[in-house]
């Protein structure tokens, strides 16, 4: 009998022009704290959350074309607004409430021109 497939997760990976800068830009803008890695490769956590940096030159033999996205799904986007707004991540006028693809949400670029957006489903 062949064994059923079990995830356990998954990990987005985002490029990096700049591996030290990006990790205390997280730490200020969006509450993601270092807990691995080095100049060419870092992961950030918080709370059950996980992602990780990857270094890139930025030339044409290893571009860095930014237009990465990561979408960060929440039960309740109200705490999330107050705290990025605090952060001076966005202004509240960021939120977008009932979205046609029946979301509200907010995003905002890195350093590096990746999309985040924080999302509830309505």
């Amino acid at each position: 009998m062949a064994a059923t497939p079990s995830p356990l997760g998954i990990i987005p990976v985002l490029p990096s022009l700049d591996i030290q800068r990006d990790i205390e830009w997280y730490d200020k803008y969006a509450g993601f704290s270092y807990y691995f890695g080095d100049n060419g490769y870092a992961g950030l956590r918080r709370e059950n959350l996980e992602f990780h940096l990857q270094f890139h030159h930025g030339n044409e033999e290893d571009p860095i074309t930014g237009g990465s996205v990561m979408k960060i799904f929440v039960a309740d986007i109200r705490p999330y607004i107050e705290e990025f707004v605090k952060r001076g991540t966005i202004t509240k006028e960021k939120l977008r409430m009932n979205t046609p693809w029946g979301t509200q949400e907010f995003g905002f670029y890195d350093l590096n021109k990746n999309a985040i957006f924080v999302e509830q489903d309505t």
